[in-house]
């Protein structure tokens, strides 16, 4: 019973721990946008400007996706039942993401990058299994 009662604790963090991580993007994106336009960078001809704006529209659509991510959480978290078929698509991608980006970060930053990674993916891949199949519906007998 403990289990079941930790478990809408659990996705409002992990919701709250995505938003921040989506303007943690937002920002990073937003500084290396700066710093290519000031060093005028240019990656195989590119125009500088472009590269500008790649990064922070990268930065943007990447931090709306985990702002979407969390938002999928919470209203888990508040009805306390299990996504929909899209919400579960959209939260196991989300760990894969994660996945991901931790194998880059550990080559490309440490080690403890890659430890805020695997907690973001754990807390993620918690509040899929903690709901696992949903609640019955109110009124219907569990076999």
């Amino acid at each position: 019973m403990g289990g079941v009662a930790a478990r809408r604790p659990v996705v409002l963090v992990a919701a709250v721990v995505l938003v921040l991580e989506a303007f943690g993007i937002v920002l990073l994106n937003w500084i290396l946008s700066i710093v290519v336009d000031r060093q005028r960078m240019s990656l195989a001809g590119l125009d500088p400007g472009a590269m500008t704006a790649g990064a922070w529209a990268g930065g943007v659509v990447f931090g709306l996706y985990l702002l979407f991510c969390a938002g999928v959480l919470v209203r888990t978290g508040v009805r306390d039942r299990a996504p929909g078929g899209f919400g579960r698509i959209v939260l196991i991608s989300c760990a894969v993401v994660h996945a991901v980006v931790g194998a880059f970060a550990v080559g490309l930053v440490g080690w403890v990058a890659f430890l805020a990674m695997m907690v973001v993916l754990g807390l993620v891949v918690l509040a899929l299994v903690a709901y696992g199949e949903g609640r019955p519906a109110a009124g219907t007998v569990e076999p």
